[in-house]
């Protein structure tokens, strides 16, 4: 059974950074394209980040670009998120999410696993 784990949220100053992990197991992760999402309070998912299995390929949401950096490192089955100048209206709830496939997909409906998020809060 699939399992995505999110870690590294919190509570951060506005221009400060955060680096969220996601780690997988229960799936071929070498072969999963991994994306990055989040919700904030009263507002639908959103697209944020994905990286094909091989990492070779990323495409980011126009909001995150030059801001938020995604990676992989396959020998650990683990995805990140690196967050720099974080900004108040980051704040949400950031989920991991992993399709089997290598096309970077952005809509919600095209992931299959989902993990239990993790809580960025940004203060001003």
């Amino acid at each position: 059974q699939a399992q995505l784990v999110e870690s590294g949220g919190g509570l951060v100053q506005a221009g400060g950074s955060l680096r969220l992990s996601c780690a997988a197991s229960g799936l071929t992760f070498t072969r999963s394209t991994m994306g990055w999402f989040r919700q904030a309070p009263g507002k639908e998912r959103e697209f944020v980040a994905v990286i094909t299995w091989s990492g070779l390929t990323t495409y980011y949401a126009d909001s995150f670009k030059g801001r938020f950096t995604i990676s992989r490192d396959n020998a650990k089955n683990t995805v990140y998120l690196q967050m720099n100048s974080l900004k108040p209206e980051d704040t949400a709830v950031y989920f991991c999410a992993a399709r089997w496939g290598v096309s970077t997909r952005t809509s919600v409906g095209d992931y299959k696993y989902w993990g239990q998020g993790t809580q960025v809060t940004v203060s001003s």
